[in-house]
């Protein structure tokens, strides 16, 4: 296949589409379920204290306000709201970034007419500094990776939540219409959220990451996914220690919600087969959209995106 030249290996690692529909989240750690639930707990503890500017920006029929608003560890998280110009809220949408970051909302999404749009940064990443955690993918995905308990990744599941808390104290109606949509890196981090948080009704990930770690060690990627296979040489206990519990494919099997995906069958990023082990172990009801790639630019990727689109119009259309 010829995109297969831009990359030193195969980026669908040899795998078929069904190949990838068979393959196994792993096994579930022991107390998996009793630590996100403890989280979850903590983190809806936590008033928001939702803090809005308004930009005085208007498109697409979104005005759009700059946000911060409080998560665990005194976490102060950025982002944007953005509010009909015209119209009534009636659904609300956490939206997540990809591990490059976020510089302005999504303005493409079939949600503009009746939605309250949050797009958050975890912790970390582009509006959310954080102490002693660098931005950069490499960096910020090793940050504490050696203390199960405290990874990084906790943390931004946790302003996952805290932007749910956010939207509901400024718009309590929309109790039972929160959407939360996540892409690679916060697709992964959007899964686990989604499994323990019952405020979230319906959910889309798109190309998402931390699916089926021990996998992910194995096959070449570039990216954060190639600074945890360098880390893991030197320290091979942590997929031991840490990574069963930030893996988005077990998170999957808690899932109880309807959610949408779409995977890819290349992807030099995020393993394809990571993707569609996040996919096969959701046990609810779920749709899936293939993409030909992820993270890459190729020729139908303007009309795959464009169905896509129209897809998450429909599956969200009930929220």
């Amino acid at each position: 296949m010829s995109h297969n030249s831009r990359f030193d290996f195969d980026p669908g690692y040899g795998y078929t589409l069904d190949e990838l529909l068979k393959i196994r989240r792993p096994a579930t750690p022991d107390n998996f379920e009793a630590f996100w639930r403890a989280r979850l707990v903590k983190t809806l503890s936590i008033a928001p204290h939702p803090n809005i500017q308004d930009l005085g920006l208007t498109r697409d029929n979104l005005r759009v306000f700059d946000i911060q608003f409080r998560s665990t560890n005194n976490a102060v998280i950025g982002g944007w709201l953005c509010l009909p110009a015209s119209g009534q809220i009636k659904r609300g949408f956490v939206i997540g970034h990809g591990y490059a970051g976020r510089s302005e909302p999504d303005f493409d999404l079939p949600f503009n007419h009746d939605s309250a749009l949050l797009f958050l940064c975890c912790r970390g990443i582009s509006k959310s500094p954080f102490e002693n955690v660098s931005s950069q993918p490499q960096w910020h995905v090793l940050h504490d990776i050696d203390k199960p308990r405290r990874y990084i990744l906790r943390g931004c599941v946790e302003d996952t939540w805290a932007a749910v808390s956010c939207l509901l104290r400024l718009f309590p109606n929309l109790s039972g219409h929160i959407g939360l949509l996540g892409i690679s890196f916060s697709g992964g981090i959007g899964m686990i959220a989604a499994a323990f948080d019952a405020r979230i009704k319906k959910a889309h990930f798109n190309v998402p990451s931390f699916g089926n770690q021990p996998l992910r060690l194995n096959l070449k990627s570039t990216g954060s996914a190639a600074s945890v296979q360098l880390y893991y040489k030197r320290h091979p206990e942590i997929a031991e220690l840490t990574l069963p519990f930030y893996d988005a494919a077990i998170a999957a099997s808690f899932a109880k919600i309807p959610i949408h995906i779409a995977a890819a069958l290349s992807d030099p990023v995020v393993a394809p087969p990571g993707q569609f082990a996040i996919y096969n172990a959701l046990n609810c009801t779920k749709k899936l959209f293939v993409l030909t790639e992820g993270h890459s630019e190729y020729d139908k990727q303007k009309e795959e995106q464009d169905l896509l689109i129209e897809e998450l119009g429909d599956f969200f259309q009930d929220l």
